[in-house]
């Protein structure tokens, strides 16, 4: 129990306001909603910055962290791009309407759980920074990635489906 208290007490304060944020949206996802375009894009943003973030240019950590943040952003790409959320556009007003769904929810803290693990990983123990990091690459560069394909996907189709009136 003093290590998970540990882990808490040493973790910084906008961590747990990312975290509640991040759970808010996705509980708000759950219900169906009208949205401003510019709102759909904020925990995306978030998550790409956050990705974009890790990469750690100036590191003397050698090129495999690059590396793997490169291939895993290649990798997860097109599965944002392919995989969009649906949603219908409100004419009148410009504002997205999308469904309830869950998948937020579940994503948001899959993402913020693994980024999460991997931080306290290499805070924690020397002797696994070096994976750590690699991992921890790799899954910022994955995230970046797919918010990146999704992102592109959601304003190709509302630009698409605003074009329709």
């Amino acid at each position: 129990m003093t290590f998970a208290y540990q882990i808490l007490t040493h973790t910084p304060l906008w961590v747990f306001v990312l975290f509640a944020y991040l759970v808010w949206q996705g509980i708000q996802a759950m219900q169906p909603r009208t949205t401003p375009i510019w709102r759909a894009l904020i925990v995306p943003v978030v998550f790409i910055v956050w990705g974009i973030s890790r990469i750690g240019f100036g590191h003397q950590d050698g090129a495999w962290p690059l590396v793997a943040w490169i291939v895993a952003a290649l990798a997860l790409f097109p599965l944002g791009v392919l995989t969009p959320r649906p949603f219908e556009v409100d004419h009148t007003t410009g504002q997205i309407i999308r469904p309830g769904s869950a998948f937020a929810l579940v994503r948001n803290l899959i993402v913020f759980v693994l980024q999460y693990a991997v931080g306290v990983i290499s805070a924690i123990d020397a002797s696994d920074r070096a994976l750590a990091l690699i991992v921890g690459r790799a899954i910022s560069g994955a995230t970046a990635g797919y918010f990146i394909g999704s992102t592109i996907a959601l304003l190709i189709a509302y630009r698409r489906k605003r074009a329709v009136e």
